[in-house]
């Protein structure tokens, strides 16, 4: 049985990532924990709004992915072996700002 994230608090201690959304999907390589161990969850803003996806070797995200509003978060499970993040624009670029999620 897998374990959901149930808590209000979240720890960011290592440094994130921030992919430039823009008509083409862009990737980056999800960040590591402080440990240097694959987070096994992240947590994703952005400016605006964009589509994300995760991925193994490479991820290319489509508007059918999930959707990250403006100003708001999420956090995702990343599933062992996954190693990319993509995003791309809904209407205007932005940014999206993935960080390994250290306490859970």
């Amino acid at each position: 049985m897998s374990k959901t994230f149930s808590s209000s608090a979240i720890t960011v201690i290592a440094v994130g990532t921030t992919i430039t959304t823009g008509a083409s999907s862009a990737s980056a390589t999800i960040p590591v924990c402080q440990s240097g161990e694959s987070p096994r969850y992240i947590r994703v803003s952005a400016t605006a709004n964009c589509y994300v996806k995760l991925g193994t070797a490479a991820a290319t995200a489509t508007a059918n992915d999930i959707l990250v509003t403006s100003g708001d978060a999420v956090i995702l499970h990343v599933p062992g072996g996954y190693t990319k993040v993509a995003a791309i624009q809904d209407a205007a670029a932005g940014k999206c700002s993935i960080v390994p999620l250290e306490n859970m």
